[in-house]
């Protein structure tokens, strides 16, 4: 099978533990602050490495004491620096996690959410399947290249996960997303806003009718509903989470793993089922990452290089 591509963010989450969010004039002690890797294209990258999926990872780097981190962890990862910009700082994410688990992102975006086709010059698109974005790149102002790039380049099956802000990109830039037929991997919540629907079979159907692709839709704890390309839908109960930490990378590990076992020839609800082991593991670790050796058992045939 060819590779897939991953195009996007590297940043560095700063996570911050916290009782409940902050209100007007309130001063809280939190409990906890670390500093991890992070971004969207980041983690689905992790999850592809985790699944030893064959993939290229397209990420910038800005300069400042976040780029600086972020060359460092990933050159101690063994990731290819793949685009430098040096005139530009990378930003950060301030995660704000509550006792329940739920968090709240605060982003500071810098260099690693920007796109400059030339940087796709040294890899032929006809040598990939897949490519992966988020919403957050096509949202920047540079955003139009990366859809450009994608219209130019039909040849690659887009998976778009426009994420919390799909419903702020412009009228123009989600209809040429959509025109692009993207295997869409969304949540309810941006599901219904994106759709304007009340439920999430009703924002399927929308959906699905905008891009006459597979529309996957992921429902918390609940599980996971899915329209395929064929017209056909199936939902798949997820795996209860025994204790929730933060659900930091819940989604993104999720279409990661999907996107990691597609491209390695798996069938679609095989892959769904395997994401939500996986996303339910992630909801229980710290961060937004997990090591192949927090990966369920269950998962250990699918691992093989």
């Amino acid at each position: 099978m060819k590779p897939a591509l991953i195009i996007g963010s590297t940043c560095v989450d700063i996570i911050i533990h916290i009782d409940h969010l902050p209100k007007t004039e309130e001063n809280l002690h939190p409990h906890s602050q670390t500093m991890a890797l992070g971004g969207c294209a980041y983690n689905v990258a992790h999850a592809m490495r985790l699944f030893h999926a064959p993939h290229t990872f397209i990420t910038p780097i800005g300069s400042g004491i976040y780029g600086d981190y972020v060359a460092s962890q990933l050159t101690r990862l063994q990731i290819p620096l793949s685009v430098r910009v040096p005139n530009q700082e990378n930003g950060c994410c301030y995660c704000l996690v509550e006792a329940s688990g739920e968090r709240t992102f605060l982003s500071v975006h810098g260099a690693e959410y920007t796109f400059q086709k030339s940087w796709m010059t040294p890899y032929l698109a006809e040598d990939y399947q897949f490519v992966y974005v988020c919403g957050l790149e096509i949202e920047e102002s540079t955003g139009i290249q990366l859809i450009e790039y994608l219209e130019e380049h039909p040849c690659l099956k887009v998976c778009y996960a426009p994420g919390p802000r799909g419903t702020a990109l412009s009228s123009e830039k989600t209809r040429r997303m959509l025109s692009l037929h993207p295997l869409l991997h969304i949540n309810e919540p941006e599901a219904l806003a994106l759709s304007g629907s009340s439920t999430f079979q009703n924002a399927a159907e929308f959906l699905y009718a905008q891009t006459q692709n597979t529309v996957i839709i992921t429902l918390g704890e609940q599980g996971t509903y899915c329209k395929e390309k064929d017209g056909k839908s199936f939902f798949i109960p997820s795996v209860p989470s025994k204790n929730v930490v933060d659900t930091i990378g819940a989604g993104d590990a999720h279409i990661g793993t999907i996107l990691a076992l597609l491209t390695k020839g798996y069938f679609l609800k095989e892959a769904i089922t395997c994401a939500n082991l996986v996303s339910a593991a992630v909801v229980e670790t710290p961060g937004a990452t997990l090591s192949a050796g927090q990966l369920p058992a269950a998962l250990s045939q699918y691992l093989k290089a």
